[in-house]
């Protein structure tokens, strides 16, 4: 399977509004491909020109990876455990839907996740979530 490569949310974000990660997204080995959960959220909160015209340009040269219906379905699964072991807020669970997402996705691709605190690299077994 290919190096794939998939940049979370935040990442992006921070790069956008901050400057921050430019030598890490740089330096990244492998094929750079983008989820369609990370271009929502991204899409969500694109207020600037800037960040719409790159959001635009990311979509238009990415190949894009969309999650599945077994990977909804997966992650659900995965948040009810959460919510039955943790019981956290509704809004919590919301945002580890879409972090669910993301990573069932890349799983399923054989791809790594570049999130703020390092990297996913092994997606290949069962997927844990930072609460």
């Amino acid at each position: 399977m290919a190096n794939l490569v998939i940049i979370d949310t935040s990442i992006f974000i921070d790069h956008l509004r901050a400057a921050r990660h430019a030598d890490r997204i740089q330096a990244l080995a492998g094929i750079v491909q983008t989820s369609s959960v990370v271009l929502a959220e991204l899409r969500r909160g694109a207020a600037k020109i800037a960040e719409q015209r790159f959001l635009r340009i990311l979509a238009r040269n990415q190949p894009i990876l969309t999650p599945t219906e077994r990977n909804w379905q997966e992650s659900g699964e995965i948040l009810g455990k959460i919510y039955k072991k943790h019981g956290l807020s509704p809004g919590k669970l919301h945002d580890l839907h879409f972090d669910a997402l993301i990573a069932l996705t890349a799983r399923a691709h054989g791809a790594r996740v570049i999130t703020p605190i390092g990297q996913i690299s092994n997606c290949s077994g069962p997927i844990a979530l930072s609460l």
